[in-house]
C-alpha cells in the first residue's frame, strides 16, 4: 500500500463558496476537506449557516417561475452543453472526485462517463413529456391532462457517488423545469462545486441551481423544508436520516424521493456458470470498495457450490492492490472515514464469534488513510450482524442455501428491498425467481444494474420514487387536469 500528496493535482483554481443567485459568496466560517486516504486536509469550503441556506432558498424561488416558463428546448440544450463539457473534463472530475472520496482513478472515470449519461439522457428525454387529451365517459366534457414543474427543490446528495448523484438528481430538475437548492455530503462536496461552476459555465442562469456546503446538515435541511416553499426534496442516504427528512416532508406535504439503505443478496444456483458468478461478485461487492447501496452484501451460494465459491472468491479479493485512489495500480482504496473503518472491524469480530469462518482479509491496516483489508467471510449466520446490516465497505459474507425456496427466503429476510443479483443458468428460471424476490431492482447474470435509463429505487425500508428513466423526470412533474366542455 502507497500513499503521498495529490491534492495539489485536483483541487486548484476550485470554487469554494457558497453558489447563490448565480454568484459564488464567500462565508466567514469554513471547514475541512479530508483525502481519506492520507488523512491530511486538501481543501476548506464554505460552512453555510441557516440564515444563508435560507438566502439560496430564496434565490431558487424567484428563479422559479422563469425557468419553468422556459422551453423544453433550451433546457435540452443547456444539458447537453453540460455534458459535452464534463465529457471534455472527464479526468479533472475523476481526479477530484479519487482525491476526496478515496475510490481507485479507473473507477472515478467510470463515475464521471455514469454521471454525464444523466445530462445526455434527460437533454433527450425532455422533450419528451408529455400530457394527455381524453373524452368524458358521458360525451359532456373533454380533459386535457398537462404535467408541469413541480416548483423548488432540495437536493440532498451522499458522499460515495459525489457526482453520480448530483447529476441524478440536478439534471432532472433542471429538465423538469425546476429549480434548487443542493446540499452535497460535507466529507465530498468539492465534486459538486465543481459541477455546479460547469453548468454555469454551461450557461444556466442565475438561482436555477443554488449550492449549499455546510456541517450543519440537519439543522440547515429542517429549516428549508420547514419553510413551506420547498415542493419536493430529493434524499440519497441512510434509511435512519430518510426517516426522519420523510417525516418533515410530510408536515408541508412536500414530496419526498428517497434512495436509502440496502441489503442485497447474490443468490448463486446450482446450476449458474461459477467463473461468471465470481467475476460478477467482486463487481457487485467492491465497485466503489463495497462503499454502494447497490453493494453485494450477503451471499447466497447453493451447497454444492459453496466452498468453491469461497476459494475463488478469498483468493480474488486477496490479490487486489490497495492504496491511494490515484496510483494507477490501486484497486480498493480507503473508506471513507474511521468511524466506517471501526464498524467493520465490529462486523468481522461479530461474525466469527457467531461462528463465520475467516478466508481473507479481517482487519484494518496501519499506516496513514482509513484503508480496511478486502475480506471474506465464510459460513456466515443469518443472525450475524454482516447479514442484517449495511456493510458499506469490502466484506463479502457467504452462506449456503439447500434450494431455490431457501434461498428466496433468506434473501427476502430484511427490511430493505433495493437490489438483488442473481446468477443462474436459464432466462427463463431467473425471470421466475426475480418475480419472487421483494427488491425495487435485480440484475440477472450481470453485476450492474444502475443506467441513467432506467427507472433506479427501491421498496420497503429501501426507499421512495425512482431516479433516472422517464420515471424520474415525471418525480420532478406535477398533474394538472383542465375540465373542458365538449
Amino acid at each position: 500500500m502507497t500513499t503521498q500528496d495529490y491534492s495539489p493535482l485536483a483541487t486548484e483554481g476550485m470554487p469554494s463558496g457558497l453558489l447563490i443567485g448565480g454568484t459564488w459568496v464567500d462565508v466567514d466560517s469554513t471547514f475541512d476537506v479530508i483525502d481519506p486516504a492520507t488523512g491530511d486536509v486538501i481543501a476548506s469550503v464554505a460552512d453555510s449557516s441557516v440564515d444563508q441556506a435560507m438566502g439560496a432558498l430564496d434565490s431558487a424561488v424567484a428563479a422559479a417561475s422563469r425557468w419553468a416558463a422556459t422551453s423544453t428546448r433550451e433546457r435540452a440544450e443547456l444539458l447537453r452543453r453540460a455534458f459535452d463539457l464534463l465529457t471534455e473534463q472527464r479526468e479533472d472530475f475523476a481526479r477530484l472526485i479519487s482525491l476526496e472520496m478515496g475510490k481507485p482513478i479507473a473507477e472515478a472515470r467510470a463515475e464521471v462517463d455514469y454521471g454525464a449519461e444523466f445530462l445526455r439522457w434527460y437533454s433527450e428525454e425532455v422533450s419528451h413529456i408529455q400530457g394527455d387529451y381524453r373524452t368524458s365517459p358521458d360525451g359532456g366534457s373533454r380533459m386535457l391532462i398537462s404535467r408541469r414543474p413541480i416548483g423548488p427543490c432540495l437536493l440532498i446528495t451522499p458522499w460515495n457517488f459525489p457526482l453520480a448523484m448530483a447529476t441524478r438528481k440536478v439534471a432532472a430538475a433542471i429538465a423538469a423545469g425546476c429549480t434548487s437548492v443542493l446540499k452535497p455530503a460535507a466529507q465530498t462536496p468539492l465534486t459538486s462545486l465543481k459541477f455546479a461552476d460547469l453548468l454555469v459555465s454551461a450557461g444556466l442562469p442565475d438561482g436555477v441551481l443554488n449550492v449549499v456546503t455546510t456541517r450543519n446538515a440537519r439543522g440547515v435541511c429542517a429549516a428549508l423544508l420547514s419553510d413551506g416553499r420547498i415542493r419536493k426534496v430529493s434524499f440519497t442516504g441512510s434509511t435512519l436520516v430518510g426517516r426522519a427528512l420523510v417525516a418533515q416532508c410530510g408536515e408541508n406535504i412536500v414530496r419526498p424521493s428517497m434512495e436509502l439503505g440496502g441489503n442485497a443478496p447474490f443468490i448463486v444456483t446450482a446450476d449458474a456458470d461459477l467463473d461468471k458468478a465470481v467475476d460478477g461478485a467482486m463487481i457487485a461487492k467492491m465497485r466503489n470498495m463495497g462503499e454502494a447501496c447497490t453493494a453485494a452484501n450477503r451471499f447466497l451460494v447453493h451447497e454444492s457450490l459453496v466452498e468453491e465459491f469461497g476459494r475463488r472468491l478469498s483468493e480474488r479479493m486477496s490479490a487486489l492492490v490497495v492504496g491511494h485512489g490515484l496510483d494507477t495500480q490501486t484497486q480498493v482504496g480507503p473508506v471513507i472515514d474511521e468511524t466506517a473503518r471501526a464498524k467493520l472491524t465490529e462486523f468481522v469480530s461479530d461474525a466469527v464469534h457467531r461462528g463465520a469462518r475467516l478466508t481473507a482479509g479481517g482487519k484494518a491496516m496501519t499506516g496513514p488513510g482509513t484503508f480496511f483489508e478486502p475480506t471474506v467471510l465464510t459460513d456466515v449466520s443469518p443472525d450475524a450482524n454482516v447479514f442484517r446490516e449495511e456493510i458499506f465497505g469490502p466484506i463479502a459474507a457467504v452462506t449456503s442455501f439447500r434450494d431455490i425456496d431457501d434461498a428466496i427466503s433468506i434473501a427476502n429476510s430484511t427490511e430493505y428491498g433495493l437490489v438483488a443479483y442473481l446468477y443462474t443458468s436459464g432466462a427463463e428460471e431467473g425471470l421466475r425467481i426475480a418475480a419472487r424476490l421483494d427488491f425495487g431492482m435485480v440484475a440477472l447474470n450481470r453485476p450492474i444494474v444502475s443506467n441513467a435509463a432506467a427507472p433506479f429505487g427501491g421498496i420497503k425500508q429501501s426507499g421512495l420514487g425512482r431516479e433516472g428513466g422517464r420515471e424520474g423526470l415525471h418525480d420532478y412533474l406535477d398533474l394538472q387536469y383542465v375540465a373542458v366542455d365538449a
